[in-house]
């Protein structure tokens, strides 16, 4: 099997609101986890466990409202967004410095 199918098997099997419940958990066990991770706790391997279940709860998100190319869309406009405001924040810190010195 897929992975792919493996997830559509899960959503069938499980059904909708059961897997929206599912992917809310997974969410907030990773910050959980997070949080520990600030508090000092060296939980690593906690974090990487609880992000592979929030992906595939999300793959599974995806696939379920069938959004996948708007997600996809979506992110690509986020992370070009991101990397303008990137370049803006290098380009402050790098006028901000000059005036300094």
């Amino acid at each position: 099997m897929t992975n792919r199918e493996i997830l559509e098997n899960e959503l069938m099997t499980y059904g909708a609101h059961a897997q929206i419940r599912m992917v809310m958990e997974e969410m907030a066990e990773l910050q959980k986890e997070l949080c520990k991770n600030i508090r000092g706790k060296a939980n690593v391997a906690n974090i990487a466990e609880e992000i592979a279940d929030v992906q595939i709860m999300l793959e599974q998100m995806t696939m379920l409202f069938h959004c996948e190319h708007a997600v996809e869309a979506n992110r690509d406009y986020k992370l070009m967004r991101l990397e303008s405001r990137i370049e803006a924040e290098t380009s402050r810190s790098k006028r901000k410095d000059g005036d300094s010195t």
